[in-house]
C-alpha cells in the first residue's frame, strides 16, 4: 500500500493538472485505475498502452496531440528511457503509479515514482486500481475498483461494502477468481478485458462511455452506447473458448502445462489466469507466437524466480511481474531453449 504522505502527494498532482493524460496498461487493472482517477477529478484523457514489454517513445506524441500538461502512467512496470527523453522536452511533470516488482532502475528526476511494492508499509500486493480508489475515495465508483482488483486476483477490503450495495452482482468468496468467474460483476470484468482487444477507435468509444456511465447495470444491458463493447466481447470470447478447450485437452500428469498458439489477438494472460484457476497445482505457461517474437504469460506458485532465471542467458529476452504471475518475451527461435531451461528449474 502507498503511505498517507504519498496519497496526499498524488492528490496534489491531480489537483494541479488542468489537462492530464492517463496512460494505462492495456488490461482491466490499468483501465479501471485510469477510469477512477478520470471520473473523480473530471479532467484529462485516457490512453491505453499497447506496447510490450515497455512503454515506448511513440506514446510521447500523444502529449502534444492532446495538449497535456501532466502525464500519469498507471500499472506499467517498464517504461522505455526513450519515452522519458521525449517527455523531458515538453517540460511537464510525470507521475508514475505501479505495484510490480521490477528491475527497472532508470527513473529520471522529473518523474514522481510511486510503487507500492517498494514501500515499507505492509505489503498485500494491492493492484493499482486499489491504490487509485484510495486516492480518489469516491464510493460511487466502488464497482469499478472491484472489477480492477478481482482481475488481478485480489479481494479488496471494501468488497464487503460492495456486496451490500450490489448483492445481485456479487458472491461471497475467499478467492478473487471465484468472483471473476462465477459472478455478474465478473461478467463485466470479462467484457472490459476482451473489449480492450479492439481497434483504437472502438477502445476510445468504450472509454467515453465508461467515463460517463453511472451504474454497472448500464454495461450489462446491451444498448446503442455500448454495442461495440458487447460485439467485440462476443467475437473475442468465441475464439478464447476454443483455445481454452484445446489447452485443457493437453492436461496430463506433468507439473508444467505448455500451451502455444498464434494470432493477432493477445489472450495469453486471460488463458493463463483461467487455466491456473482450474488447475492450481500446475505451472501454466502460455506462449503466443506473432511474427518473430513469442510473448509468454506464466502462472503458478512462486513462478517469478524460475521464470526470470530461465530467460537470464537468452539474448533479447525480457520478463518480470509478481511472485505467482509473470510475463515476458523471447524470440521464436529461443522458445525451445526457454522451455528446456524452465523444465530444469522446476
Amino acid at each position: 500500500m502507498l503511505t498517507k504522505k504519498q496519497i496526499l502527494e498524488i492528490r496534489e498532482h491531480l489537483e494541479k493538472a488542468q489537462n492530464p493524460i492517463f496512460f494505462f496498461d492495456n488490461d482491466p487493472d490499468g483501465l479501471c485505475s485510469a477510469l477512477i482517477l478520470r471520473r473523480y477529478f473530471g479532467k484529462g484523457k485516457c490512453v491505453a498502452i499497447k506496447s510490450f514489454p515497455s512503454m515506448n517513445a511513440e506514446y510521447a506524441r500523444k502529449i502534444n496531440e492532446l495538449n497535456a500538461d501532466y502525464v500519469f502512467i498507471l500499472d506499467k512496470p517498464v517504461v522505455s528511457p526513450d519515452f522519458f527523453d521525449e517527455v523531458k522536452n515538453f517540460n511537464i511533470p510525470v507521475v508514475w503509479i505501479d505495484h510490480h516488482k521490477t528491475d527497472q532502475t532508470i527513473v529520471p528526476d522529473f518523474v514522481h515514482y510511486y510503487n507500492s511494492a517498494l514501500t515499507k508499509t505492509k505489503k498485500k500486493n494491492e493492484p493499482v486500481t486499489y491504490l487509485c480508489y484510495k486516492i480518489a475515495e469516491k464510493k460511487e465508483d466502488m464497482w469499478i475498483a472491484v472489477i480492477g482488483c478481482i482481475c488481478d486476483r485480489f479481494i479488496p477490503d471494501f468488497y464487503k461494502d460492495f456486496i451490500k450495495s450490489y448483492p445481485d452482482l456479487s458472491i461471497k468468496a475467499k478467492d478473487a477468481f471465484d468472483i471473476f468467474y462465477k459472478s455478474r460483476i465478473g461478467n463485466i470484468a470479462k467484457i472490459f478485458s476482451f473489449a480492450l482487444k479492439d481497434t483504437t477507435t472502438n477502445v476510445m468509444k468504450m472509454l467515453h462511455f465508461l467515463i460517463a456511465v453511472r451504474t454497472p447495470y448500464e454495461i450489462l444491458e446491451e444498448s446503442g452506447k455500448n454495442k461495440s463493447m458487447h460485439l467485440r466481447f462476443r467475437q473475442v470470447y468465441q475464439k478464447y473458448e476454443k483455445l481454452i478447450e484445446k489447452a485443457k485437452s493437453l492436461i496430463d500428469d506433468s507439473k508444467i502445462l505448455f500451451f502455444q498458439y498464434a494470432g493477432e489477438i493477445s489472450m495469453s494472460a486471460d488463458l493463463a489466469n483461467e487455466l491456473n484457476y482450474l488447475y492450481p497445482e500446475k505451472i501454466i505457461i502460455i506462449i503466443r507466437i506473432i511474427g518473430g517474437k513469442a510473448s509468454i504469460s506464466a502462472r503458478g506458485e512462486k513462478i517469478r524466480e524460475p521464470f526470470v532465471k530461465a530467460i537470464k542467458n537468452i539474448e533479447y529476452a525480457t520478463g518480470g511481474g509478481h511472485e505467482n504471475a509473470v510475463g515476458g518475451q523471447v524470440r521464436v527461435d529461443d522458445v525451445e531453449k526457454f522451455r528446456e531451461n524452465l523444465k530444469k528449474l522446476i
